[in-house]
C-alpha cells in the first residue's frame, strides 16, 4: 500500500507541474552546483590578437583562466533544466572553438545537453590570437612561435575538461544575487560639431560637443555556496570590456586577474570567478576626460591604473555579498533556453566600398613593397577588403542573413542573457528596460565579437560604427533586443515583477 501511496502521489506531482507549466507558473527546484577553473595560458612567444599590428608576446605577466559554474536544477517531480558557463580570459569565442568545446564534452558525457554549454570572453586585447583567417590575419612566423591551431586545440581541450570537472562535481549549493555599483566603464566615442564621432578621440578641442552614449555603472553579482556555507564562486558582471593594457606585448588577462585574486585574497583562496562583460561595444575602463584628477587620486593611493579599477570593483562586489548574504536560495526556478536568430547583414554602401577598396590598395601595396610591412598592413589590408567583398556579394543579394545564438536564462528572480557581439551599451539598456526580471545580467562576447552600434553611431563614422567594424547593423541589433526581451519574459509571471 505504501508503495501504491507513494507511486500515486507521484504521479499527481507530475501532473500538476505539467498543468502549471501550459499556465506560464514555473516552480522551484533544488539547485546543483558544480564549479572549476583550468590554466589555459599559452607557451611562449605567442601572438597577440586585438590589435591591428602583429605583437610576439615574450613575457607573461599574468596567468590566463577559463572558468566554469554548471547548474542544474532537480526535483522528483521534472528532469529540470541545465547552464553550464564559462568565463575565458581570451579577445573573443570563434564558433569552431564552442562547436569543438561541446563535442570534446559530449564524447565524455552522452546523455548532457551541450547546447546549454555558452563561453563568454573577457576580452583582453593581450591574449593569444586563436583563428588566423584571411577576414583578419597576422603575419604570424612559422618557426619559433606558438601558432593559432595549437593554441585553440589546448584552449578547446582545456575548457573541456574544466566542464567536465564542473559537471560531474554539482552538488547541492545556494545562490543570491546583488547589485552595486562602481565608475569603471565609460564612453569612448567623442562627438564633434559637425556630427561626427571617434572612438577615443580628443575632448579638449573646441568643436567637442559631448560624448555619444551613455555610461553604465552597475556591477551585477551572482554568489554560489555549497551546503556548508561555503562561498566557492562568484561571477561579476561589469559593462565594460578588459582593456586597460590592451597595447602591451606580453600575456595579460587585464583587470580581470587583479579582481579575482583581491576576491579570492577576501573569500579564499579555491574561489571560481567568471568575469562577464556586459553590453559595452562603446565603452571602456580609461576616461577621456579629467584623466589628471583621476591619475593624481591613483598615485596618491600608491596604486597602478589596473589596481584602481580592480579595488573599485571588488569594493562593489563586497558590499552586495554583505548585502545580499542573508538572502540565500536553495530552491530556485532554473530555465534556460537557447536559440539561433537570424539577424540581417549590414548593407555596404558604395561610399563605404569606395572607402575600404582604397585603403585595401594602399595596406596591399606597402605589403607587395615591402613585405617586412606585414607585421603594421596585413590585419588593415584585410579588414577593408572584407567590405569591398561584402559589397560585390550583396549586389545579388540584398537580403543576406546571419545566424546568431543567443542565451536566455532564469535564475530565480534574475534573467542572464548572452549574445556574440561588442553590443553597444544602448542596446543593453533596451533590454533591461523592458525585462520582468528583477534583475538583469546581460553578457556580451559569447561569440567571435564583432560590433553591433546604433543608429545613432553609424550616422556619426568612426572605428566600431563604420562598415569594417560591423557585420550586423541597426536594424539587426533591434532584433536581437526584441527576441532577448520575448525569450526573456516569457520566463517570467506578471507577479514576479
Amino acid at each position: 500500500m505504501k508503495n501504491n501511496y507513494q507511486i500515486l502521489r507521484k504521479a499527481i506531482l507530475i501532473l500538476s507541474f505539467g498543468l502549471l507549466c501550459n499556465q506560464g507558473i514555473l516552480l522551484a527546484d533544488e539547485l546543483l552546483v558544480g564549479v572549476s577553473s583550468i590554466d589555459i595560458t599559452p607557451q611562449l612567444p605567442v601572438a597577440l590578437d586585438g590589435q591591428f599590428h602583429l605583437r610576439i608576446a615574450k613575457t607573461i605577466e599574468t596567468p590566463l583562466t577559463a572558468n566554469v559554474i554548471a547548474l542544474e536544477s532537480k526535483s522528483d517531480s521534472s528532469a529540470g533544466d541545465i547552464a553550464i558557463m564559462v568565463s575565458a580570459d581570451v579577445v573573443g569565442i570563434p564558433v569552431d572553438a564552442l562547436m569543438k568545446i561541446r563535442e570534446l564534452v559530449k564524447s565524455s558525457i552522452s546523455d548532457l545537453d551541450v547546447n546549454k554549454i555558452f563561453i563568454n570572453a573577457v576580452h583582453t586585447h593581450t591574449a593569444p590570437v586563436l583563428v588566423n583567417k584571411n577576414t583578419w590575419g597576422y603575419a604570424i612566423p612559422k618557426e619559433g612561435v606558438t601558432q593559432p591551431e595549437e593554441y585553440m586545440e589546448m584552449f578547446t581541450n582545456r575548457i573541456a575538461e574544466a566542464i567536465i570537472k564542473a559537471w560531474n562535481d554539482r552538488k547541492p549549493g545556494i545562490v543570491s544575487w546583488g547589485l552595486s555599483h562602481a565608475a569603471i566603464a565609460y564612453s569612448r566615442r567623442t562627438v564633434y560639431a559637425d556630427g561626427t564621432a571617434a572612438m577615443y578621440g580628443k575632448t579638449d578641442r573646441p568643436d567637442f560637443r559631448n560624448m555619444e552614449g551613455i555610461e553604465n555603472h552597475d556591477v551585477n553579482t551572482l554568489f554560489f555556496w555549497n551546503k556548508s556555507g561555503k562561498l566557492v564562486a562568484t561571477a561579476v558582471d561589469i559593462p565594460c570590456t578588459a582593456q586597460e593594457v590592451e597595447g602591451r606585448s606580453a600575456v595579460n588577462a587585464d583587470y580581470i586577474h587583479p579582481v579575482r585574486e583581491r576576491l579570492k585574497k577576501r573569500f579564499g583562496p579555491d574561489l571560481v570567478v567568471l568575469g562577464w562583460i556586459g553590453a559595452s561595444g562603446d565603452q571602456s575602463p580609461r576616461p577621456l576626460y579629467r584623466q589628471a584628477a583621476e591619475e593624481r587620486m591613483i598615485k596618491l593611493r600608491n596604486l597602478e591604473r589596473i589596481d584602481e579599477i580592480a579595488r573599485r570593483i571588488c569594493i562593489a562586489v563586497e558590499e552586495a555579498y554583505e548585502t545580499v548574504e542573508q538572502d540565500r536560495h536553495e530552491d530556485v526556478i532554473l530555465v534556460h533556453r537557447v536559440e539561433s536568430i537570424t539577424l540581417p547583414l549590414r548593407i555596404v554602401t558604395k561610399q563605404e566600398c569606395d572607402i575600404s577598396r582604397d585603403e585595401f590598395e594602399k595596406a596591399d601595396a606597402l605589403i607587395k613593397a615591402d613585405p617586412r610591412a606585414a607585421d603594421q598592413q596585413l590585419a588593415r589590408r584585410n579588414w577593408n577588403l572584407s567590405v569591398v567583398e561584402r559589397y560585390n556579394s550583396q549586389k545579388s543579394n540584398k537580403n543576406q542573413t546571419m545566424q546568431s545564438e543567443i542565451h536566455v536564462l532564469r535564475l530565480g528572480d534574475i534573467a542572464i542573457c548572452t549574445n556574440g557581439f561588442e553590443l553597444f551599451t544602448d542596446y543593453g539598456l533596451r533590454i533591461e528596460a523592458q525585462s520582468k526580471a528583477l534583475q538583469t545580467f546581460i553578457i556580451q562576447l559569447t561569440g567571435p565579437g564583432t560590433y553591433l552600434p546604433t543608429a545613432k553611431a553609424v550616422a556619426g563614422g568612426g572605428y566600431s560604427a563604420v562598415a569594417q567594424s560591423s557585420i550586423v547593423g541597426p536594424d539587426g541589433g533591434q532584433i536581437l533586443v526584441d527576441e532577448t526581451v520575448r525569450l526573456m519574459n516569457d520566463m517570467f509571471v506578471p507577479a514576479s515583477r
